[in-house]
């Protein structure tokens, strides 16, 4: 099988047609159709399945496709230890981590990481799912949540704790809930279509109840960022991870006796890239911001 058609075969699997796979390898579609149509004819056994709408692999090309992926994964795995210096870290590090806690906390703190490692360059993919670290679609993660494969490699960073804030306009015109009671008095604002991976990001709806009916908040957003700017503008009370409460001012932590659930950070990466230098001072340069800042 030749090289240069299964690197063709596999970009037109993951685009799902000849035209996008086009796009990313700068091809013609006539071009990549015609190197499909050559492996097909080669291996005398259909790949896709051609419809008005795309492609879909058939049983043979989803069996080929998963094999591609691992050698092509295990390739670039090589070429990224075999490129990094012996004497220093560098080299391109694809981070990976949840929405809220890269635009957040990570991305205002890599000046200093990278002003200190000047030869590693960052690819941030920020993504609320766990991408898979063993097929390289990013090199290490930060997950809020212990690791679920057994292959990778898994630091604990911090405990990050949920905390109930509102902004000073706010506490001014609606005052200030003593209870978790109180709080059905007041407007609650909550992260809209959740999904994980943060189980309690809305603890407020059910904190304190014992009837099992949950809270209404009367402002939904699926994005941290948007949640905390909300807050801070005074259209409520909300709850927010630590780290979001250092760098703004305008918002109060309020209800400080009560005992909000906790996330668990934690740095994975797969056994691979156990000797990389880039991955170990990018997780030094983790756990020495996170005692200081978060």
């Amino acid at each position: 099988m030749d090289w240069d058609k299964l690197r063709i075969f596999h970009a037109v699997a993951e685009a799902g047609s000849f035209t996008h796979a086009g796009d990313v390898l700068n091809l013609s579609q006539s071009a990549v159709s015609r190197q499909i149509s050559a492996l097909e004819e080669a291996l005398q056994v259909p790949l896709f399945h051609r419809h008005a709408r795309g492609l879909i692999l058939t049983e043979q090309g989803e069996q080929m496709n998963r094999t591609v992926r691992d050698v092509f994964a295990k390739l670039a795995m090589t070429e990224a230890l075999l490129t990094e210096s012996k004497e220093k870290a560098a080299g391109r590090l694809k981070v990976t981590t949840t929405t809220g806690f890269g635009t957040s906390w990570l991305t205002p703190r890599l000046p200093r990481f990278l002003d200190a490692h000047p030869d590693i360059s960052i690819t941030l993919i920020l993504e609320d799912s766990d991408l898979d670290l063993g097929m390289r679609e990013a090199d290490v993660a930060i997950r809020m949540h212990p690791p679920r494969q057994p292959d990778l490699v898994q630091r604990h960073l911090t405990d990050i704790q949920l905390q109930v804030c509102a902004a000073p306009s706010y506490i001014a015109k609606h005052g200030t809930p003593a209870t978790m009671e109180d709080l059905d008095k007041h407007r609650l604002l909550m992260f809209g279509t959740y999904h994980p991976p943060v189980a309690d990001v809305n603890w407020l709806a059910s904190f304190g109840r014992s009837n099992g009916q949950k809270r209404q908040p009367v402002f939904e957003v699926n994005s941290l960022t948007a949640l905390a700017d909300a807050i801070e503008a005074g259209l409520g009370i909300g709850s927010l991870p630590h780290y979001m409460l250092i760098d703004r001012p305008g918002l109060q932590r309020i209800m400080t006796d009560i005992k909000p659930p906790t996330i668990e950070a934690y740095f994975v990466y797969p056994e691979e890239l156990r000797t990389s230098k880039r991955v170990a001072v990018f997780r030094d340069f983790l756990l020495a911001e996170m005692p200081a800042r978060a």
